[in-house]
């Protein structure tokens, strides 16, 4: 018998990293039964250590769902950074509600999150930078003489676009089309940038 082999098959359950572990468990339950079933015991039991092993990384249930929303905001921002202009800022937006449900139900849910977190607050903020960025770069002739509005109106489409979808209320009017090629259409017919 291979001497690596009987090593790894006797050595106990061990996480590299628990922190990323629960984290990925609570994704998992969030993106099938929602926020409302997650517990941090369910969760240690999933992950194959003590139920008080979560708490040292997270405290608590609302500690957990916190991380969670940072983490969801710091991704929408790195997707949001590669954005050409204000349309792609939109698409991308649609696009990581498509690839992160999990992050995008707990990110917008206030009530759930420590709202005061540094880390949240952090994300949050870099990722509504990004957005404010794409909308300031539009011509005023595209969006209008208030920034702010126009900011308001860019977020309200793509957000409420992705929670339809999501929700699958755009599932009759949407159909078999590309929902990402559906909203950059959208968004073509409201918000107009100059054509290189």
């Amino acid at each position: 018998m291979d001497p690596v082999t009987t090593s790894e098959s006797v050595r106990p359950y061990h996480h590299g990293d628990l922190r990323r572990a629960i984290l990925g468990a609570a994704l998992d339950v969030i993106a099938v039964e929602g926020p409302a079933a997650l517990s941090l015991r369910d969760l240690a039991r999933r992950a194959g250590v003590s139920h008080a092993a979560p708490a040292h990384h997270f405290k608590d249930r609302t500690g957990l769902l916190t991380a969670i929303a940072a983490e969801g905001y710091g991704l929408l921002a790195t997707a949001l950074d590669a954005a050409g202009d204000l349309r792609d800022a939109g698409v991308r937006y649609v696009r990581f509600a498509r690839e992160h449900p999990a992050h995008f139900q707990v990110m917008f849910s206030p009530e759930l999150l420590r709202g005061n977190d540094l880390e949240l607050t952090t994300a949050r903020s870099l990722a509504g930078g990004r957005l404010r960025a794409a909308v300031s770069a539009l011509p005023p002739e595209g969006r209008g003489a208030d920034t702010r509005l126009a900011g308001v109106a860019a977020w309200s489409l793509a957000h409420g676009f992705a929670t339809l979808l999501l929700s699958h209320n755009l599932d009759g009017q949407v159909g078999e089309e590309d929902a990402e090629e559906t909203f950059h259409a959208l968004t073509e017919m409201l918000f107009r940038s100059p054509r290189p």
